[in-house]
């Protein structure tokens, strides 16, 4: 979490939503959105847009929809990278195919154009400034995730940021604007100087609690956006140290969205730091049955996942035989793996290695860290176990 993290700026600007007085619950499109189920999502969103094709809201939730769906494709939505040691500014821009980037910047476009028409009949339009926040939103995202632009990614969050000042100082009761608000003043509090600077400059104040706070009354009375606060407020809980805040979000969510999995690893995670290890384990046996028995969602979750979260977990709880063999049953089939969890199976089955003072097996599985991942931060940290063999450091 040093400078500008993965948490920072997906919260500067997470999709922003309609004001409407819709439950996310009650819309199949966002059911699929939530449960990681971007190419069905993005099906009744585009019929949605085909039958309202003047609906800036439509284009919006299009565009929405592509970029997270690039962004699961591409690992982004992993909390790994908001609390890992790996810096998200450091890592490469998404792969997006010309034809995605092409369709989300036309839908973009699209709705800025529709909001800007409405608000130029009606300048107090709450609807249509929030379509703008959200279109701006979206397009700081992907400025700084797929372009790498920082400067225009804080030109977009800037704009989305005046536009929700706007729906506050008009509507100051409607609790789902209060995501954004919330969320630059955490972000701002969590940037270096020069950049908390920066952003006063530009009108975001640095009030990390203030933040906090606000999108915790999003959670509780929000309508259309509570889902993103208690996602955003989990990751932020997890930055701060509070996992005891974490996990009552993580089991809400983990329960209203069954198949999306990447709360269950959450809650792992969230039970691993806590220090409750039967808790993890637990979680981590259920994930287990449910993609052996091929539940909805999990079907697609490589059992290697779970052997490498679970060894992962054995490793910091020094059960080292047990860590042992799960680590190895993960790098058996590491192209099943990300890049990044495939590069961190072998550094930590080297780090086993050494625990158990083996280092002639713990040399090949640093080298393949190194060839999985040669210019990451793992690469470098297993090329200096190569060097000087691993040992925990006891309190």
């Amino acid at each position: 979490m040093r400078t500008l993290c993965l948490c920072c700026l997906t919260l500067i600007t997470v999709g922003l939503a309609r004001p409407a007085d819709q439950d996310p619950l009650h819309n199949p499109g966002f059911v699929h959105f939530y449960n990681n189920e971007y190419d069905q999502a993005l099906a009744i969103f585009q019929n949605d847009l085909n039958a309202h094709p003047n609906e800036a809201d439509d284009y919006n939730d299009l565009a929405q929809a592509i970029l997270y769906r690039e962004m699961y494709r591409n690992g982004s939505l992993e909390s790994q990278l908001v609390t890992g040691t790996n810096s998200f500014l450091r890592r490469p821009k998404m792969a997006v195919s010309p034809q995605d980037k092409a369709r989300f910047l036309d839908a973009t476009n699209r709705a800025l154009s529709l909001s800007e028409a409405r608000l130029k009949q009606n300048d107090e339009d709450i609807n249509a400034l929030f379509s703008q926040a959200v279109a701006h939103g979206l397009r700081a995202n992907f400025a700084f995730l797929v372009e790498k632009a920082w400067m225009q990614a804080l030109h977009e969050a800037m704009a989305a940021r005046k536009a929700d000042d706007e729906i506050l100082r008009l509507a100051p009761n409607v609790v789902d604007a209060h995501l954004l608000h919330g969320v630059s003043e955490y972000v701002v509090g969590c940037m270096p100087a020069y950049l908390r600077m920066l952003g006063a400059i530009n009108g975001f104040h640095a009030n990390k609690e203030d933040g906090i706070e606000q999108i915790q009354l999003v959670v509780k009375s929000g309508t259309r956006n509570r889902f993103d606060a208690a996602i955003l407020l989990a990751a932020i809980y997890r930055r701060e140290h509070r996992p005891n805040d974490a996990i009552p979000l993580l089991n809400m969510l983990a329960a209203t969205f069954p198949r999306n999995y990447l709360f269950r690893f959450e809650q792992v995670q969230m039970y691993s730091d806590l220090g409750n290890k039967q808790a993890a384990l637990h979680v981590l046996a259920q994930i287990e049955t449910a993609l052996r028995e091929g539940k909805p969602g999990f079907a697609k979750v490589p059992l290697e996942r779970v052997q490498y979260a679970r060894g992962n977990l054995l490793f910091w709880y020094g059960d080292l035989d047990q860590s042992l063999r799960d680590l190895k049953d993960a790098t058996r089939r590491p192209d099943e793996l990300d890049l990044g969890t495939a590069a961190m199976a072998w550094l930590r089955l080297g780090q086993v290695y050494d625990l158990l003072d083996r280092p002639e097996q713990a040399r090949p599985a640093y080298e393949t860290a190194i060839s999985t991942a040669p210019h990451s931060e793992i690469a470098a940290e297993a090329g200096a176990y190569l060097k000087k063999p691993y040992h925990r450091k006891t309190k």
